[in-house]
Order: structure tokens, then C-alpha cells, then sequence
């Protein structure tokens, strides 16, 4: 398909307003309170407004915003939307200075910045401070994410374009520097702090490493996000803060009474978790948007995005237990699924599933996640095989909280796992679909491998489910509790899960208090139990107050939005509890005047407007991948506003199908014409560009591990065949010759490929468990007599030395 593109929208500037961002964070325990502070300077000789959009972690509570303009500073105050923006306007109009901080009412994670009448030559200072909660990882650390589209994005004026990035004026180098410092303080000592990028030696403020600093290396091109592992000894230990209110606030309101936060890492029975369930209908969704077509990262043997979805769908349909359901679903502008239901798992839907994986590419044009998830929901499930959705995507949506709703509508039938790939992609959607889906949510960024992370979220989806969850408070005389976090309705082994807890009353008496987890795991009943001291241990100022309540204004939000009856009454709950938190959210903003700045502004405010890509609004425009490299490619300053395309994704899908050779990369498109004229012409670009660039990119040395995962059946043996024995780097007469006479040809096959998994690639295991699983389990079904000198015979062949009870067979 042929697609012409021949309008770009670009506004470039000779100077960007925003010069310098410095971050501070503080670390403490398993919250993080970030302050961030922007300088701009209007080096320009008109008065500028600006228009800034930047993305925040999804659960993020912003608690303060301030603007400091030479020596004056001016701290905002949380008011309701509609009166903060009438003030804002008021304020401009008359020449005087405003600020005003506003949340996306689409996306939770979306904040608007508008910077109002900045005279020439004025310096302001812009400071902005949230709290957020720390994910727990894998590997048992806590993340701190930085997105690096911080660097402010805006919306074009009279237009509903979406949102889009700031970028310079000049290729390769951005017009602001970043400077960021970490300090980090727990109960339990620090073990160690990494990052993806570089840092300066960690230094220890305290013998007991409870307390340490870290920088962000000098020179950081912020040119992808910049995350924090913070690794703890006895990360797994439940905890608790109890924090005072403030004595002014009224009585009996959020922020007058001690609040609690309780984090609890539940303890499975390993006998329980080890059997891993063989039912279960499991539909994964792909994105196959443009944008997918970029590379995971810039380093040595990075792959597409989709290459590496492909090598993953490939670990997942060779995990799954004979007998279960499955589908795959490709979408972006619109939907496809491989088979019209779910069908039942074996040799020949595996193959053909596999087929089709093969001939996937990322040319299905924008993210429009909410019709596949429609379509989906409405399928009949099937009984006794509980449904598993594992998501994957790249990008953002304009319509984040609706198909958060959608999710949360079906969570009862329904459980989500939801991956983010890159950069990219919004942290509230993800993390919003597994926490609404009852499922897991894992973040694939830099060099990160998918399959790892992918595996992990199969294995939590194959467990036992745990049900009939119940939390229970035990609290000295006097003392009552209101819990504020929604109920629980998943637990993972491993994971952690924080209650929020309003303490009501005066004790008369006891300095402890005990909450109690009870669930039922396959019919047995599990009680965990922690007791914890109601005196605050520590100055938390009242950061788990706000984070406390963030978490019921998201309740309230949503409560709203199902269609509540007294939906004014919950909208003035809402902005009550955010003014009195000083907390933001949708229906509230942030509005700081300088009344002091009243000057005579001659001619309208300019907007100083530098564009550079958007995921979803740009896929849906050809701009495909703008995290390709273009080293190789023709750059072309785009210096004329051009009109914007119009018409609705199915048009722009039409026109413009996501293809990876056009991009939008700090104010320049990046090409590969076919000829000079094509540069400000026409640009033809066909639904083949994706094979061409893979073509032209350098081969990457072979998966061995893939190989050998390809080739295994469905039931979980191989076959003694060349293709085989190329894995293990022998002939397939080497392989024969070696083979003992009491095993036939599959049996030995099969012992050979677990023995070379656990001899050779027991570094990732995680990837390969399930495979082996599979494997072991068809060997035992074949009744084979003592394995033990096949297992000798195979450690000779392969040079290994792995025992029999290792292989589990």
C-alpha cells in the first residue's frame, strides 16, 4: 500500500523558554518525594505566554507548586478548576504574572503548565513537588522513574492536535540541562543503588547505611527515562507508618487525624505455589502500531519492539499447558485476532498461531486500545477456564480513564496483565490496567529483555488464585479505623500491597495495633499478621497524609464516573479533600499571582511552540518511529507552519500506515527518500518499509535459546533431528550415534534439551521454566525405566554435568 503524506505541522523558535531542570528526590523507605524546578528565561524582546504538558508517575500526588521570579517567590494555592482558570485569565489579560497547574481530565499522569506574561529578558523559576510510591520489582528492588518527555510538551492553539513534546531547534543537542540528586533513607540498610544511567559514587551518610546520596553524572543527554533501583536488605518485610495529622485542620477531617500506611508482603505456602494451574483461557494483545517498529534501545543488537513482542509470543505459546484456550490480538487504528474465539491449545493451533506471529509487522497506524477490549469483553468465556488478558503496548491514549473503567467493569471475570514497552508508554495505563484487572504490571525500558518479565506476569497468571480476601484491624480502646485504599482483590507471591488507614478516636490506653490478612489459597485458609507501633517513628512531614488522600480522590473520580446519583456531591468530595490535602486532581488546579507584576504589556502574548512527536497523534501521521536512529538519514529543517491533517483514525490509518521511515526527531523530519526531490515533495512510503530496514540492519547473532524453544511440540518433547543438534552445536549423527539403546529418538531428544537448558543457559531460567516444566512432565509420562545413564550419557555429549533430580524428571 502506497501512502502519501505531503502536510507536517512544525513551529520552529530561535529560543526555547525553558532553560535548566534540576530534580531533587528523596527516598524514604518505599515513598519518593520529588521536587523538580524548571527555569525559564524569555530571552526574546515580546512578552511570551507558554503553554507546557508533561507527564508524571501515574499515581503521583502533586502537593506543591511555587514560582520564584528574581527574588520574589509566589506559592500557589489549590482552588477549584473553573475558578483558577477565571483568575489566570484575569491575571494575564492585566499584565500580571500567572502560574497555573492543571491535571489532564483524560489521562491521570498529564499535567498542564502554563506560564502567563513573561516579560523580555525575565527570568522565572518554576518548582513543582509530588509524592509517589515505589514500585517493587522483580529482582525485590524498589523503581524510581524520571520519564524523559519531563521536557515540556504542548498543546497547539484552536486545535484539538493532543499533546506534543518540546524539542529544539537544533539536531542532536537539547536546549535545557538537567541536574539530578538522590537521597535515600530506611529503617532497614541499604544494600546498593543502580540505574540505567551514570551516577557518581553512592556515598553513606550513616556506618549503618541507612542514609546515602547519590548524582546523576554530568553530562546526561535525558534522551530516555532515567530510573532508580533502590535495593534494600529485608526488602520483603511488612512494615507500617503512622503519621500525625495537623492540629489547624478540622476535626474529624483526613488531614487532622494520624494516617497509616501499612505495607504487606504476604507468605504463600511454597507446596501451594509450586503447582501451577493447567486451566485457563489466555488472550494476548499486541500492539502493532508504527510506533512498535522502534528499537527496544540504541545499544549493540537492539531489536524492534515488535521483533522482540514476536520472540516473546514465541516463549508464551510454548509455556502454555496442553488443554487450555488462547488468542492473539494485533491492534492499533484497528483489530484483528488470529482466530475468530479462543481455541483449544495443542499441536496444530500452536503451529498455526505461530505461523502467523512470524508475518506480524507494526503497520496497523495509532493505539486505539479500548475497541479490541470491547470486543474481547463481550466474548463468552469458557467455565472452568478463568480468563487472562496480557497486554502489551508502546504507547498513550488519549482516553486512559475510560479504558481503565472498561477494565475495572470486568474484573471479575476478567483478570489483566499489562507491559509496558519503552519510553513511551504511559505509566497510568499500565499500571491502571493490572491494578483495575486485578493482574500484574511490569515496565520494559532500555536494555531490558521482554521474555524475563513477561515469563514472571505468566507465572503469577498460573498460580492458584487467592480468594475470599479479608483485612482485619485490632486497635487499643478508643481507637477506630476507616481504611481509605479500595478492597483488595489480588495477591501475588512476592508482591507487595499497601493499605492506607484513617486512625480515628483517642486511645485510652496501648502504644500497638495489629492488622491481620486472611485468604483462602485452594481451600486452605492463610492468616498473615503485623503489629506495629501507633507513635510515629520518624518525620515523614504529610506525605503519607497525601498520598492517603490521592488515593481516595482516584476512588471518588471513579465512583463518579460509573454514574453514581449524586455525582455533584462527590465532585465537591473531591475538591474538599484536595483543597484541605493541598493534593491535585481533576476538577482542582494550582494558581499562584504575582499582583505585584501589574505592567503595560504592549501587543498580544507570543507562544514560543517547538514540536516534536507525540506516540499515538503521530502514528496515526506516518511519523511512525521517532526513537529510530537517523544517523543514515537525510535531515530536513521543517521551518514553515504547514496545516495540520483532519479526519479520524480510520482516515489517517488510510493515509498513513505507520511506517518507521518518516520521523519527527527534535525539530526534524528524518527520511530515507529515494531521491533529493522527495525531500520537500511528495513521500511515497510503502507497508514494506519495516522488511527493507530490517534488511539493511546488521544480522544479530543467533537466539540459541529460541532456536531450541522453537522447535519444541506443543506436548513438550523435540525431535532428534539437524535442526536440533545445530543448537547444541553437533550433527544430527553425533547425536544418534550417542544415543542409548533403551530411549527412543524423542525421549533422548527431549533429556538432551533440558540438560544443555540447566548446563548452559541457567542464567535464564526464568525465561525457559515453563518450557522445561512441559518437557520434564512429557518424560515422566512416557514410562521410561531408569533415566540416570541416558542423563550421563547426555552430560558427556553436551560437556555438562547436571543431575538427574535437577531435570525434575
Amino acid at each position: 500500500m502506497s501512502c502519501i503524506c505531503d502536510v507536517v505541522l512544525l513551529l520552529l523558535c530561535d529560543s526555547v523558554p525553558l532553560k535548566s531542570i534540576s530534580v531533587q528526590v528523596r527516598v524514604q523507605d518505599h515513598v519518593a518525594t520529588v521536587s523538580s524546578t524548571l527555569q525559564y528565561v524569555n530571552e526574546e524582546e515580546c512578552p511570551l505566554e507558554a503553554l507546557f504538558v508533561f507527564p508524571l508517575p501515574a499515581d503521583a500526588a502533586v502537593c506543591h507548586f511555587s514560582a520564584k521570579i528574581g527574588e520574589q517567590e509566589i506559592v500557589a494555592e489549590v482552588q477549584d478548576r473553573e475558578s483558577a482558570r477565571d483568575q489566570y485569565d484575569d491575571a494575564v489579560s492585566s499584565g500580571q504574572q500567572a502560574f497555573l497547574l492543571e491535571e489532564s481530565a483524560e489521562s491521570p499522569d498529564v499535567f498542564r503548565l502554563s506560564v502567563g506574561c513573561l516579560s523580555a529578558g525575565q527570568n522565572a523559576a518554576v518548582t513543582i513537588i509530588y509524592i509517589t510510591e515505589l514500585a517493587v520489582q522483580a529482582d525485590h528492588s524498589l523503581r524510581f522513574c524520571l520519564p524523559a518527555v519531563l521536557n515540556p510538551r504542548y498543546t497547539p492553539a484552536g486545535s484539538g492536535a493532543g499533546i506534543v513534546s518540546e524539542i529544539s531547534s537544533g539536531c542532536g543537542a537539547v536546549p535545557y540541562t538537567l541536574t539530578l540528586s538522590v537521597h535515600v533513607s530506611s529503617p532497614k540498610p541499604i544494600s546498593k543503588l543502580e540505574s540505567n544511567c551514570s551516577l557518581d559514587p553512592l556515598v553513606f551518610l550513616q556506618s549503618d547505611h541507612t542514609q546515602a546520596t547519590v548524582n546523576l553524572s554530568p553530562g546526561h543527554m535525558f534522551d530516555k527515562d532515567f530510573e532508580l533501583f533502590v535495593f534494600y536488605q529485608d526488602t520483603h518485610q511488612p512494615s507500617a507508618i503512622v503519621e500525625t495529622g495537623v492540629t489547624t485542620a478540622p476535626p474529624g477531617s483526613l488531614m487532622r487525624d494520624p494516617v497509616v500506611m501499612i505495607s504487606l508482603y504476604p507468605e504463600f505456602p511454597e507446596e501451594v505455589m509450586s503447582s501451577l494451574a493447567t486451566r485457563g483461557e489466555f488472550v494476548f494483545v499486541i500492539d502493532r502500531s508504527g510506533s512498535m517498529g522502534s528499537m527496544m534501545h540504541y545499544g549493540k543488537g537492539a531489536k524492534m519492539r515488535i521483533e522482540s513482542a514476536k520472540d516473546t509470543l514465541l516463549l508464551l505459546l510454548k509455556s502454555l499447558p496442553m488443554g487450555c484456550y488462547f488468542n492473539i490480538y494485533g491492534f492499533g487504528s484497528h483489530f484483528e485476532s488470529f482466530f475468530p474465539k479462543s481455541v483449544v491449545y495443542n499441536q496444530e493451533t500452536m503451529d498455526q498461531a505461530l505461523k502467523r506471529v512470524k508475518e506480524m509487522k507494526s503497520d496497523m497506524g495509532g493505539t486505539e486500545i479500548l475497541k479490541p477490549l470491547k470486543h474481547i469483553y463481550s466474548q463468552r468465556c469458557h467455565p472452568d477456564h478463568p480468563r487472562q488478558l496480557l497486554v502489551f503496548t508502546d504507547g498513550e491514549v488519549g482516553n486512559t480513564k475510560e479504558v481503565l473503567d472498561l477494565v475495572k467493569s470486568h474484573a471479575h471475570s476478567h483478570r489483566c496483565f499489562s507491559f509496558g514497552i519503552g519510553e513511551g508508554a504511559s505509566a497510568a495505563l499500565i499500571t491502571g490496567m493490572a491494578r483495575e484487572g486485578s493482574g500484574h504490571a511490569q515496565f520494559i525500558t532500555d536494555t531490558d529483555r521482554m521474555q524475563p518479565k513477561v515469563m514472571q506476569s505468566l507465572r503469577f497468571a498460573l498460580q492458584p488464585a487467592v480468594v475470599n480476601i479479608f483485612v482485619d484491624w485490632t486497635l487499643p480502646d478508643g481507637l477506630t479505623v476507616e481504611t481509605l485504599s479500595p478492597p483488595i482483590n489480588v495477591l501475588f507471591q512476592g508482591q507487595r500491597t499497601l493499605i492506607y488507614a484513617q486512625l480515628k478516636g483517642e486511645s485510652s490506653g496501648g502504644s500497638e495495633g495489629t492488622v491481620t490478612v486472611k485468604y483462602s489459597l485452594k481451600d486452605q485458609p492463610v492468616t498473615n499478621q503485623l503489629h506495629f507501633c501507633l507513635k510515629p517513628t520518624e518525620e515523614t512531614g504529610l506525605s503519607i497524609h497525601r498520598l492517603a488522600a490521592r488515593t481516595l480522590i482516584r476512588s471518588l473520580e471513579q465512583e463518579k464516573r460509573s454514574g453514581a446519583a449524586d455525582v455533584e456531591g462527590i465532585r465537591n468530595r473531591m475538591v474538599e479533600l484536595s483543597v484541605q490535602a493541598g493534593v491535585s486532581s481533576v476538577h482542582t488546579a494550582f494558581i499562584a499571582v504575582n499582583k505585584d507584576s501589574r505592567q503595560t504589556v504592549k501587543g498580544p502574548l507570543k507562544r514560543r511552540r517547538v514540536l516534536a512527536y507525540d506516540s499515538d497523534e503521530f502514528d496515526d501521521m506516518c511519523y511512525g518511529v521517532p526513537q529510530m536512529g537517523c544517523d543514515d538519514d537525510v535531515y530536513v529543517e521543517l521551518d514553515e507552519e504547514v496545516e495540520l491533517l483532519s479526519g479520524d483514525s480510520e482516515e489517517y490509518d488510510d493515509m498513513c500506515y505507520g511506517v518507521p521511515q518518516m520521523g519527527i526527531r527534535r525539530g526534524f523530519a528524518c527520511f530515507k527518500p529515494e531521491s533529493n526531490d522527495d525531500v520537500y515533495g511528495d513521500i511515497d512510503i510503502y507497508d514494506d518499509g519495516f522488511d527493507a530496514l530490517a534488511e539493511a540492519a546488521p544480522e544479530s547473532q543467533k537466539d540459541l535459546l529460541l532456536q531450541l524453544v522453537s522447535l519444541q511440540k506443543a506436548s513438550g518433547c523435540w525431535d532428534l533431528d539437524a535442526t536440533l543438534a545445530d543448537v547444541f552445536g553437533k550433527t544430527e549423527d553425533e547425536l544418534t550415534n550417542q544415543k542409548p539403546a533403551q530411549v527412543d529418538g524423542s525421549v533422548w531428544a527431549t533429556l538432551l534439551a533440558l540438560i544443555w537448558l540447566y548446563g548452559c543457559k541457567i542464567e535464564q531460567q526464568v525465561e525457559w521454566q515453563f518450557v522445561a516444566m512441559k518437557a520434564a512432565s512429557w518424560i515422566g509420562s512416557q514410562k521410561v525405566g531408569d533415566l540416570s545413564q541416558c542423563v550421563c550419557a547426555g552430560n558427556v555429549l553436551l560437556g555438562c554435568q547436571v543431575t538427574k533430580e535437577t531435570l525434575g524428571i
